[in-house]
């Protein structure tokens, strides 16, 4: 199956300073994370981390669909050295 994101919601994990958002292969919801540091590299509040995300939006689900293809994990978290 391929990994496609038909839902565009996102939100922001304050604890864990990311922003999370899921992917679909087939019936199967793949979660997915990317680290604040990944979307800017200035300090910012939610709003920020949030546009700077739909900003991105194509990039990130490009690199989400490589580490997706590469190993099965129960949850993926992207960083800034997967956008390299």
């Amino acid at each position: 199956m391929t990994l496609t994101f038909p839902n565009r919601s996102r939100s922001y994990d304050e604890a864990g300073q990311r922003v999370r958002f899921v992917g679909h292969d087939g019936m199967f919801e793949v979660p997915f994370f990317v680290e604040t540091d990944a979307l800017s590299t200035v300090t910012a509040d939610e709003s920020d981390y949030l546009a700077a995300f739909d900003a991105a939006r194509a990039t990130i689900h490009d690199v989400a669909r490589e580490i997706y293809g590469n190993a099965r994990r129960t949850i993926y978290v992207l960083t800034a050295a997967d956008f390299r």
